[in-house]
This record gives C-alpha cells, sequence and structure tokens, in this order.
C-alpha cells in the first residue's frame, strides 16, 4: 500500500478493529500475536452502541449482528428479583450487540487481508530512533515499522518502552464466569433478556451470546484472593452457588446447570498522563485498563483505534509524533471518565447502604453523564482534523471485506 508502515502488538479487539480501520486508510498493518493459535479463551464481551458505531462504519455490524445474541429487553434487578425501580439501559436496544469474544475476534481477522496477523510472534521489546521503530521478538528476530502500536493487554509489554508501566490495582471483587447452553435454560430464562441482579458487594450477570446458542453468565463476588487477570483459572460451581444461596430463585436455577465455571480477578489500572512517545503509542487495556462494572473495556478499545486510524490518514513519518500527541489528546480525558465511571458503577451495584431507588438514579445518572449510548469517537476525531486542518481525510477506498457469520 505504501505510505505509513504501522506494527500493532496484540490481536484482541483493539489491536485488530484498528488494524481494519487503518488498512481501510490504505496503511500498512502488521499485527503481531504472541499465541500461536487464536483460541477459544474468553467469554461474553459486550458491544454498545459507542462501539457499534464505529463497527457500522467499517462495515461490519451486519456481520456483528450476525453472531450476537438477540437481546430485546435489559433487566436490572435486586438480589430477590424485583425490577430496580427507575432503571434505564444504557444502550437502545437495537445498538446492542453481546458476542462471544472468540466469535467476534474471528469475524474481525476475517475481515483483514491474509497475512495481516502473525501469530506465535511474541514482542520482548522495542527501541525508537529518528527512522522508526524495531521491534524485538522472543525467536530472536527483528522487525522494523513507522509507528509502533501496544494494543497487548493489561499487563502489555509496550508500556515499558513507552515508560509508563503501573500495576494491575484489584477491585476486591473476583468474577466466576461460564457458558450455558441454551438448551438447558428451557423454562428457565427467556434467551431474549439481558439480566443483572445487583445486590450487598456481589452482582450476578446474564445475556445471551452465539446468536442466541448460550447464555454469558459472570457472577461477581468479594475476594482478597490474589487471582490472575484470567477467562480460563478453573472455578468450583459448589462455591459459586453457595455465594447465592440467598438470591432469586432465577439465579440459583441458572447456576445450577452449569457444569464449570472459570475465576477471574476483576482489575484496572491507575489511569495515565501520557502513553505515546514520538513513534510509539498504546491502547485498549495497554493504556487504561478499566474494570468491566459499565461493559465499556472493548468499547474504549475501540474508540481508540478509530481515533488513531482517522489521525493517521495521510501522514507521513514526520508528522508521527503530533498525531500521537493528538491521538492523546481526544483519548486520555475521555478514558478517564469511562475508568473513574466504571469504579463508581461497581460502587452502586453493591452498595450495602443504598435504597434501590437511590442506585437507580445513580446509575442512570453514571450512563447519561459518561455519554454510553451517543458518544462518537470517529465524528470527534474529524472535526478535529478538520478544525486543526490535519491532513486531508477522504471516504475509505479499501473494499469492506465480509466475513459472513465469523463463526
Amino acid at each position: 500500500m505504501g505510505g505509513l508502515r504501522v506494527a500493532i502488538i496484540g490481536a484482541g479487539i483493539g489491536g485488530l478493529t484498528a488494524g481494519i480501520a487503518l488498512h481501510r486508510r490504505g496503511i500498512d498493518v502488521a499485527i503481531y500475536e504472541k499465541a500461536h493459535e487464536l483460541r477459544e479463551l474468553g467469554a461474553g464481551v459486550l458491544i454498545g452502541a459507542n462501539g457499534a458505531r464505529v463497527f457500522d462504519s467499517l462495515g461490519l455490524l451486519d456481520d456483528l449482528a450476525a453472531i450476537a445474541g438477540k437481546v430485546s429487553t435489559m433487566a436490572m434487578k435486586t438480589l430477590g428479583g424485583e425490577p430496580l425501580p427507575g432503571y434505564r439501559p444504557a444502550y437502545p436496544m437495537d445498538r446492542t450487540y453481546p458476542l462471544h469474544r472468540a466469535e467476534f475476534q474471528r469475524l474481525l481477522v476475517s475481515a483483514l487481508p491474509p497475512g495481516t496477523v502473525r501469530l506465535g510472534r511474541e514482542c520482548v521489546g522495542a527501541i525508537e530512533d529518528d527512522d522508526g521503530v524495531r521491534i524485538d521478538f522472543a525467536d530472536g528476530t527483528q522487525t522494523r515499522a513507522d509507528l509502533l502500536v501496544g494494543a497487548d493487554g493489561i499487563h502489555s509489554v509496550i508500556q515499558a518502552a513507552v515508560g509508563v508501566e503501573t500495576d494491575p490495582v484489584s477491585e476486591g471483587i473476583m468474577a466466576y464466569r461460564g457458558l450455558i447452553p441454551a438448551a438447558r435454560l428451557a423454562g428457565i430464562y427467556d434467551m431474549s433478556v439481558w439480566s443483572m441482579w445487583i445486590g450487598p458487594g456481589q452482582t450476578f450477570l446474564t445475556y445471551p451470546v452465539s446468536a442466541g446458542a448460550m447464555l454469558n453468565v459472570v457472577a461477581s463476588v468479594p475476594t482478597n484472593l490474589d487471582i490472575e487477570e484470567s477467562w480460563s483459572a478453573p472455578g468450583d460451581i459448589t462455591e459459586l452457588a453457595a455465594a447465592y444461596t440467598h438470591w432469586d430463585k432465577q439465579v440459583r436455577q441458572v447456576i445450577a446447570t452449569m457444569d464449570h465455571t472459570f475465576r477471574w480477578g476483576i482489575y484496572d489500572r491507575t489511569p495515565q498522563h501520557r502513553w505515546s512517545t514520538n513513534r510509539i503509542t498504546l491502547l485498549g487495556d495497554s493504556a487504561h485498563a478499566v474494570t468491566p462494572n459499565l461493559g465499556q473495556g472493548a468499547n474504549q478499545a475501540v474508540e481508540d483505534a478509530i481515533t488513531l486510524a482517522v489521525l493517521l490518514t495521510h501522514a507521513h513519518p514526520a508528522d508521527i509524533p503530533s498525531r500521537l500527541r493528538t491521538y492523546e489528546t481526544l483519548r486520555i480525558e475521555r478514558n478517564r471518565q469511562v475508568h473513574n465511571g466504571a469504579r463508581v458503577a461497581g460502587e452502586l451495584y453493591r452498595s450495602t447502604t443504598l435504597s434501590p431507588n437511590q442506585q437507580s438514579e445513580g446509575i442512570v445518572d453514571l450512563y447519561d453523564r459518561l455519554e454510553l449510548a451517543t458518544y462518537d469517537a470517529e465524528r470527534v476525531a474529524l472535526d478535529v482534523v478538520e478544525r486543526e486542518s490535519i491532513g486531508k481525510v477522504v471516504p475509505m477506498a479499501i473494499p469492506v471485506i465480509h466475513s459472513g457469520t465469523g463463526s
């Protein structure tokens, strides 16, 4: 393609979305992933209206809809099963896409040219110079790029190259996660409903994925254990059931259908004031890991991806430092607000002192202030480009590659 050469470390949702958005704008992209295969790890991930807007722009929204759970109602309940008074969903139902993470990842890979994603390439370091970035891999090989994007998660290797290493911070919560075949839930659960039960110290979240074939379960409970941020650490169904003995009958029935569960420690990172050098930057959890209380981790990575792609359109290597400064300006405060909002949401959900009415009012106000349904990251970036005359942005010239169902 010519022009910029961009290397992305990490083939998660943020890295893949950035790769697609950059490729659509004529930028040469390579994505390096340390895993030797994209395995069936993870469970559910929610793409809300702010993330869906980006995938619509990329021509992938129909593909997303094909693999998403079909949600018609969001229900927020007390632990006894009563509706939370005055609750209003953060996202419109027709712009909410509950997805199986592995299916979503495969869809995004299929939207890139073959060979863009390079597996088994573990990045161990990067050195920046006047001509670009040298990237070192565990197998002793090297490559070069004009720009390096670290999209390698909460334990990012690229953080060290940027000089903003921070430790994960525990929320004092762990989650039991699991997937249940819909056939087991007949007469127990309506697979068109996203449900969340909130109670003192803990929550229970369920929503359909895999076009309604599976129910995703996330049960969050207090912990003082040092649990790794992993979707594959085994959990104990008996312990899970014991944590919800006095909760709504439907919660207990759902747990009773589960064969196994995984434990997931809930962590974020302290927001940073910068995450770029002249030719290296961060994206998604590597820059601003958030707790999952607002379902915004993936959506914030997607907002980062489209922002960076807009700002790099028609850029030359000499433009990269200034474009990265603009990227930080547009994203850091937005991410800080969502990070802090996610912490507040967890406190509201698991409050031991607030009434249901107070919880509902606080949750709805938080959703509105963060613009979870209305924020348009691409438009924000385009406005800056137009106002400050940063390059010339033209409509996408690369044909959209549709991926079918992605499964």
